[in-house]
């Protein structure tokens, strides 16, 4: 009869234990959307507002495992959306929130593309360069001279 009180215990504790865990991670994406919502329009840049909800989004998470930026993004999304009454004038700042990641890895490259044929002409002047230093050496003053005959 022990054992099973015993039992009975641990599988409350472990049915119990991931559902509050759920509800601290509601919470802090709520309170998260909150802190970027309120922050952006406040005036507000992007960037602050998103680092402000990310820090505490991460800091109310605890664990061993850390939330992602695109998680804690996704939190903040839920939140606004589920209370769209509460959080009206948020929507129009969701986009942020969500990058044209492919576009933004397509710009990089391009850069990246840009800077190795810059290196790459500059290489090539540097051996033209150093090639017309090398043949100049070759002709003295008196071969160049077209008046000695």
């Amino acid at each position: 009869m022990k054992g099973f009180k015993k039992e009975l215990i641990f599988i409350t504790l472990g049915i119990i234990s991931p559902l509050s865990l759920n509800t601290l991670k509601v919470n802090a994406g709520s309170f998260g959307a909150e802190i970027f919502c309120t922050m952006r329009d406040g005036g507000n840049d992007h960037e602050s507002s998103w680092d402000a909800a990310y820090t505490y989004i991460k800091k109310q998470k605890g664990g061993i495992f850390k939330v992602s930026p695109k998680q804690a993004a996704a939190q903040i999304t839920e939140s606004v959306i589920r209370d769209r009454e509460t959080f009206t004038y948020c929507v129009e700042y969701l986009d942020k929130l969500h990058p044209n990641r492919k576009l933004i890895r397509d710009l990089e490259k391009e850069e990246e593309r840009k800077e190795r044929e810059a290196k790459n002409r500059e290489d090539k002047r540097k051996k033209l360069e150093k090639e017309l230093e090398e043949t100049n050496k070759e002709f003295s003053d008196e071969t160049l001279d077209r008046y000695s005959y």
